[in-house]
């Protein structure tokens, strides 16, 4: 049996209102917040990056599980914000970790889904016996230009999960992957921001994949929406998981225990993980989670999960449940914000 043993997550503290934002930009708040259904979303500090959030979410995650780092043989870093364009994350995590010098560390980018990308890639190591327990983290902070669509959601997080084959709390059943040549969204080398293909991102892009992923995953485990007690996937903004959900069959009150997006924005490589997270903060030994992610470019990874009776006992006290990391938010108005974030130029920077 190979699975999720433990799990943690970091949101950092900063929070800005999308109405804020639209107010900004002479946009009518309350029709911003209404047409994507996402109320704020999270910021990341001057002195936070995807890095220092994968240690935080990391951290988190090998506390409750209790077991040495020394033991993880492989370490996979999902985002498309890596702090060093030519210098691993992975490498400042393992040793933030304390990790065995001995461990195979690796960057991974496929927009959104790195994160996923890395978790399927630590079970097939630790399912072919080749590491004992793998480390899988989606860390993002995303970039929005200012004034574009982007920023109302762009936000920051990351999500850590760590792998194995003994202490499972979520076994994995199966998994199913979609790829395609996709380009809804691509940022080219050099530039500080995004470019997307605005309606060409929901239909041919994020519906397409999570749709094609889901039922091929169903499809392969013989499985239907009644065999499922949560439904998770990738948030852009609120109103596209409950749509998939909906044309997939799933009721909403099987999709709503793992939307985090409403109150934190889109965490890009953590963005499915972050509501895997926290519907595992709530799951009960023996329920069946599907849980889909999606990067543009385009691809989706589906997964199904059982929750075992080990859920139980990495409940511990310390590390924070995905909820409270939510509302322990301070907002910040939108200067703030941009200087955080970047989007100011200080002094004779250029």
């Amino acid at each position: 049996m190979v699975g999720i043993v433990s799990y943690g997550a970091y949101i950092p503290r900063f929070r800005i209102d999308t109405g804020e934002i639209a107010r900004v930009w002479g946009e009518d708040p309350n029709r911003a917040k209404k047409s994507l259904l996402v109320e704020s979303k999270a910021v990341a500090g001057p002195d936070e990056d995807a890095c220092t959030m994968a240690v935080e979410a990391s951290r988190y995650a090998i506390r409750r599980w209790g077991g040495d780092p020394a033991d993880i043989d492989v370490i996979y870093v999902g985002s498309e914000s890596h702090p060093y364009a030519v210098k691993p994350t992975a490498s400042i995590l393992a040793d933030a970790l304390g990790a065995s010098p001995h461990v195979m560390a690796v960057d991974l980018e496929f927009a959104c889904k790195a994160g996923t990308a890395g978790l399927i890639s630590a079970m097939a190591m630790v399912k072919s016996g080749m590491a004992r327990f793998g480390l899988a983290v989606g860390s993002d902070t995303a970039q929005g230009a200012p004034g574009d669509a982007l920023e109302y959601t762009a936000a920051s997080g990351a999500a850590a999960f760590i792998v194995g084959s003994q202490g499972v709390i979520a076994r994995l059943n199966g998994f199913h992957s979609v790829t395609t040549d996709t380009p809804d969204f691509w940022r080219r080398a050099g530039r500080p921001y995004p470019r997307h293909g605005g309606r060409f991102t929901g239909q041919p892009a994020y519906f397409k994949h999570i749709l094609m992923a889901a039922r091929g995953l169903m499809e392969k485990m013989g499985t239907g929406p009644e065999d499922y007690d949560f439904a998770i996937f990738h948030q852009p903004n609120t109103k596209f998981p409950l749509s998939a959900g909906k044309r997939l069959g799933f009721p909403k009150e099987k999709i709503l225990p793992g939307i985090v997006v409403n109150k934190i924005g889109n965490t890009y490589a953590a963005s499915m993980l972050m509501g895997l997270a926290r519907v595992l903060d709530k799951a009960e030994p023996g329920q069946r989670i599907l849980a889909v992610s999606f990067g543009s470019g385009a691809g989706s990874d589906a997964f199904d999960f059982t929750v075992t009776e080990n859920i139980e006992a990495i409940r511990v006290d310390g590390v924070p449940t995905v909820d409270e990391l939510i509302e322990r938010g301070r907002f910040v108005d939108y200067a703030i914000y941009a200087k955080y974030r970047g989007k100011i130029l200080m002094g004779d920077e250029e």
